[in-house]
């Protein structure tokens, strides 16, 4: 069964969704992150990633507050992404209580660091993020376009160990035309033993029907939720307990 996992991205202390990663078409939610990870813990889920967009936009984490208070009030366990870039962040994140952690960037600019993180940390709390534009890896918030190519991207990594790559179609996301089946299948057919975690895009229970039975390992979405399109109580049929 398929893991689901909301997304809550914080910048400047609120909650708000961004079509393809664009600043400027941000849309600010009232709920706080507390209120949103208690509601979702109430309804059964068991995990939610917790994206510091202020951190990706300049390098390093700075919603560690936030992580700690999620960590704090709830049972939910955190996957902490945004501005992870050095030994010293991976580890204060795990400090504050991540469960996991997902960074993209590090990837790009210290393949060496990151793929050391897999087995210093272990393939288990460390997910790659290799979210892409007409097949490209983005990243810094995905306000870096490069030329590398998102399958020789994972390749790198999976050949190292990597279990868990979170991809994001970014042509897609937030803008409800549905996920990125053809690249999710790709990725699940070219690599069978790892587990994809699918971001962006996704509409309806409908959809998440469907990453299911292609075998998607987990399923992150944001703005259908905030936007009412998905409720929390059509969810219950795909929580399942997680280690």
């Amino acid at each position: 069964m398929i893991q689901i996992i909301p997304s809550i991205a914080i910048n400047d202390g609120k909650v708000i969704r961004m079509p393809q990663g664009d600043f400027s078409k941000g849309k600010v939610y009232n709920q706080t992150p507390i209120d949103l990870a208690k509601s979702f813990e109430d309804h059964g889920i068991e995990v939610v990633h917790l994206v510091d967009l202020d951190g990706a936009k300049i390098g390093h984490p700075v919603n560690y507050h936030i992580l700690e208070a999620i960590v704090g009030y709830t049972n939910l366990k955190v996957d902490f992404s945004g501005g992870i870039n050095t030994d010293g962040a991976i580890s204060k994140a795990y400090e504050y209580g991540a469960s996991y952690i997902t960074a993209a960037s590090i990837a790009v600019n210290r393949k060496d660091l990151f793929a050391s993180w897999i087995v210093s940390y272990g393939r288990e709390k460390i997910t790659l993020g290799a979210d892409a534009l007409n097949g490209k890896i983005s990243i810094k918030g995905w306000q870096k376009q490069t030329d590398i190519d998102i399958f020789e991207h994972i390749d790198y990594f999976y050949s190292r160990g990597l279990k868990y790559v979170k991809t994001t179609d970014i042509a897609r996301d937030g803008v409800m035309e549905g996920p990125g089946f053809e690249l999710y299948q790709e990725i699940i057919n070219t690599f069978p033993d790892i587990c994809v975690l699918a971001s962006g895009g996704v509409r309806s229970i409908e959809d998440i029907e469907r990453l299911n039975d292609m075998g998607v390992f987990a399923v992150i979405f944001g703005k259908a939720f905030y936007e009412g399109q998905i409720k929390l109580r059509d969810l219950e049929k795909f929580i399942v307990k997680v280690a």
